[in-house]
């Protein structure tokens, strides 16, 4: 009552102490209601976003499938252990303060001890982790430095692909650490491993992905994108659609609950021309040439393009990019001779060798110094074809040879002797209607275009010297893959078609999953116009050189009687060849071929074959692609009977 009767009185310092205490009071009042009323959903916002974690859900990948819908690339759960970085900041921040103890530092001697600090605490939480599993863990400092500095909304991947007895151990003594948390990912699973590398190629982490622009994750699971083959082709419809779940987190930065907000969309499968078996198939012939054989093989439908059968060797198990790859592995796979991730079939660029005899022989047909008048008039071949100063030698025996005699003793002398008269042009000519030194326009990251000049580029520079060796296969080079599309070209009456590999990319669950499939039809490139009879006629010298006991294919398809032959009711078309490769005037090694089709009275397939370091062709390709063609017979492998209708993309 004393306070109140001084008031009365007009105690001016009592007053003005009342109207301080009166002022604090209104804006304590202002304040609550500021934070209560106005900035009621900010305030309730920003506790969600301390408590609550968005985690980016990777979406399983789209399956890649043969042309049977038999499984070439997969999915498994991986059950993995991660670290959220993101939830040790307390820890970071409370051990800095004890380590800097209120010492004066330098910014740089503040910003080291950061770092140590950092990395103590996450190499105890990795040690202490280790200690539960049973194993040693570990995570080297420049890994965490790189990691925190360029991604530090990801979790580090402590240890990848749990065993089922890991997994149950966690889940029933789970540690009492901080941040780490089992995660489980679709891991990429390839059933074939070995036989189908080079087709569907791997997949590396998306180390650039910013998850961050995908729908405000606050942390995201390792992204992985396709490095070559049809992971890489078809990436953007394999990927899918990654989902998100939020996890709370409490004040220890431990883990209380989770809730699946989004579910993650598979992406989409491919279906592929690729016949598994066959496949399959194709890669134990070639294989069994020798042990880690470098060649390749190529099978085609030579009607519509279809790849059936893609195999490079030596060869890599692609499952091996799923995780982490040891050292040894990687120096294995980067070997500079075996070079097993080089894809041969389509990125190996080789001078053809005789093959290229059928350009040469139909590039004297379409001149006319090889007519129907003269195809059985003999010349006498000396074992060698004398040209200036230069001899060119032959293996084919001495003696008289017409063309077809010629040809199934792939006799170089014969075809200089013609190849000359045709000329230079009209055999480049000849060759770039077939696209050699073209790019085939594959999708996989994987081709080379070969080597092949025109008529203008070497018009000075050229003598018939090198159009000598033009006429015999060496000065270029090919691809298997663009032989087999010109042996295609011969087989199926003129019609040089686009490789086909895909056909058909669909959703990965049709009426539940957005989307509609996608059917790619096969393309024809161009036509060759050459007339058929010339074709024919090449056909029927092909199949002379398996059939005939004079062909250098016959002894791969007939048994050890020499009578018997290896195919029953299966007639096959051939051609061998062996290319030398030299440094400068020395021969260092020999490419060795042998290009084909069948059946022999309807061609439907192409093989092609070649072998770096073989014997020849007829000893070492021809046996392979025999085979191949009896897997074919006995599988019947379906393609359609008749020619389909074909859209020409130029």
């Amino acid at each position: 009552m004393l306070i109140l009767d001084q008031l009365r009185r007009g105690d001016k310092r009592l007053r003005a102490v009342a109207a301080v205490i009166a002022l604090w009071l209104f804006v304590l009042v202002a304040g609550l209601w500021y934070i209560q009323i106005v900035s009621a959903d900010r305030y309730r916002a920003s506790l969600v976003n301390q408590t609550f974690r968005n985690v980016r859900i990777p979406a399983n990948r789209g399956l890649i499938l043969d042309r049977n819908r038999l499984v070439i690339a997969d999915n498994k759960p991986s059950y993995d252990l991660e670290l959220y970085l993101e939830e040790l900041r307390p820890l970071f921040d409370a051990d800095f303060t004890r380590a800097r103890a209120g010492r004066p530092m330098s910014r740089e001697a503040r910003d080291s001890l950061r770092w140590q600090v950092r990395y103590s605490v996450v190499s105890n939480t990795v040690h202490r982790l280790g200690e539960f599993l049973q194993e040693p863990l570990a995570i080297p400092e420049h890994d965490f430095r790189r990691h925190y500095n360029q991604w530090p909304y990801r979790p580090i991947t402590v240890r990848e692909n749990l065993s089922p007895a890991q997994v149950a151990r966690f889940l029933e003594g789970s540690p009492n650490l901080p941040g780490i948390d089992l995660e489980i990912r679709p891991l990429r699973y390839y059933p074939l491993g070995l036989v189908t590398a080079h087709v569907v190629g791997y997949l590396t982490r998306d180390d650039l992905a910013r998850d961050d622009d995908e729908g405000g994750f606050s942390y995201s699971l390792p992204t992985y994108k396709g490095a070559v083959g049809i992971e890489y082709a078809c990436d953007a419809a394999l990927r899918g659609s990654a989902g998100m779940k939020s996890i709370v987190v409490n004040s220890l930065c431990y883990r209380e609950s989770e809730t699946v907000w989004t579910r993650a969309r598979p992406g989409q499968n491919v279906v592929l021309t690729l016949d598994l078996p066959l496949q399959k198939a194709a890669h134990d012939a070639l294989n069994s040439v020798a042990n880690q054989v470098r060649g390749a093989v190529v099978v085609l439908d030579a009607y519509t393009g279809d790849v059936l059968a893609l195999v490079s060797n030596p060869s890599y198990d692609p499952n091996e990019f799923t995780g982490r790859i040891p050292e040894d592995r990687w120096q294995a796979m980067s070997d500079p001779k075996l070079r097993p991730m080089f894809n041969r079939a389509t990125q190996g660029a080789y001078p053809p060798g005789s093959t290229f005899k059928i350009v040469t022989a139909l590039a004297c047909l379409e001149s006319g110094v090889l007519n129907e008048s003269n195809l059985t008039n003999t010349i006498y071949n000396p074992g060698h074809y004398q040209l200036g100063r230069r001899r060119i030698e032959d293996l084919a025996p001495a003696g008289y040879y017409d063309f077809k005699r010629g040809f199934k003793r792939s006799s170089n002398f014969y075809f200089i002797h013609y190849g000359l008269m045709a000329g230079r042009d009209r055999i480049l000519s000849l060759g770039r209607r077939f696209h050699l030194g073209q790019r085939i326009g594959l999708p996989t990251r994987q081709e080379s275009p070969g080597s092949f000049p025109e008529p203008e580029d070497v018009k000075w520079l050229w003598n018939d010297g090198n159009t000598a060796n033009l006429c015999i296969g060496q000065e270029i080079t090919v691809t298997p893959l663009q032989m087999a599309l010109l042996t295609g070209a011969v087989a199926n009456g003129g019609r040089v078609m686009h490789p086909r590999l895909i056909s058909r990319i669909e959703p990965a669950e049709p009426g539940i999953e957005e989307g509609t499939a996608t059917d790619f039809q096969p393309r024809v490139r161009s036509y060759l116009d050459i007339p058929e009879q010339h074709l024919a006629l090449i056909r029927e010298v092909m199949i002379a050189d398996t059939e005939e006991p004079e062909g250098t294919a016959y002894l791969a398809f007939h048994e050890a009687d020499r009578v018997t032959p290896r195919l029953k009711g299966f007639r096959v078309g051939g051609k061998t060849g062996t290319a030398q490769i030299k440094e400068g005037n020395r021969v260092v090694d020999h490419i060795t071929w042998f290009v084909s089709f069948g059946p022999g009275d309807s061609p439907r397939y192409v093989v092609v074959v070649m072998v770096e370091s073989g014997a020849s062709g007829g000893l070492t390709c021809a046996p392979v692609a025999c085979k191949i063609y009896q897997a074919i017979q006995k599988r019947l492998v379906p393609v359609s009977q008749t020619a389909p209708a074909l859209a020409r993309s130029e």
